[in-house]
């Protein structure tokens, strides 16, 4: 895989439809997610459907940027309910991957599919035009702290 790419932003909330929070810096857990994220503390929308791989969820800063270009909707960093904006990373072709974000391993489980709430939630209508580009789930394999500006890159 001849790619680099580099993290863009980090976002948490600790509760489901609380606003994103941005973070300088945060410390991802092997096996259980982002400190202070509401997959982490159990609190998320989903978090009654356990899911190894919502322990961090990624999205391109690319989908962000067609989605305002092709369809006219901005969808900030802090609105996509993704904790992880990436630049430079192919995060369809990754799936049963790994890869690294700075010092931490993940292991890419599967595509996010776009869901009604995210409307619900940003009163964009974003659901149709983010199908197959919503972004990727993952399990931490290796934790550690990341911050923006780190690098992602394939193993």
């Amino acid at each position: 895989m001849g790619w680099s790419g580099q993290l863009e932003h980090i976002h948490i909330t600790a509760a489901k439809r609380g606003a994103m929070e941005p973070l300088t810096e945060a410390r991802l857990v092997a096996g259980k997610g982002i400190e202070g994220d509401r997959y982490f503390l159990g609190t998320g929308t989903y978090s009654i459907k356990p899911e190894p791989g919502r322990q961090v969820t990624l999205i391109e800063a690319e989908t962000l940027e067609a989605l305002a270009r092709d369809e006219g909707i901005e969808l900030a960093p802090h609105e996509h309910r993704r904790n992880l904006t990436v630049r430079g990373v192919p995060l369809n072709h990754l799936v049963g991957r790994r890869f690294r974000v700075g010092a931490v391993l993940l292991e890419a489980t599967r595509l996010n599919l776009p869901c009604k709430y995210l409307e619900l939630v940003t009163g964009k209508a974003v659901y149709q035009p983010l199908i197959h580009r919503s972004g990727l789930n993952c399990i931490i394999v290796e934790g550690g702290a990341i911050k923006p500006g780190d690098p992602v890159t394939p193993l």
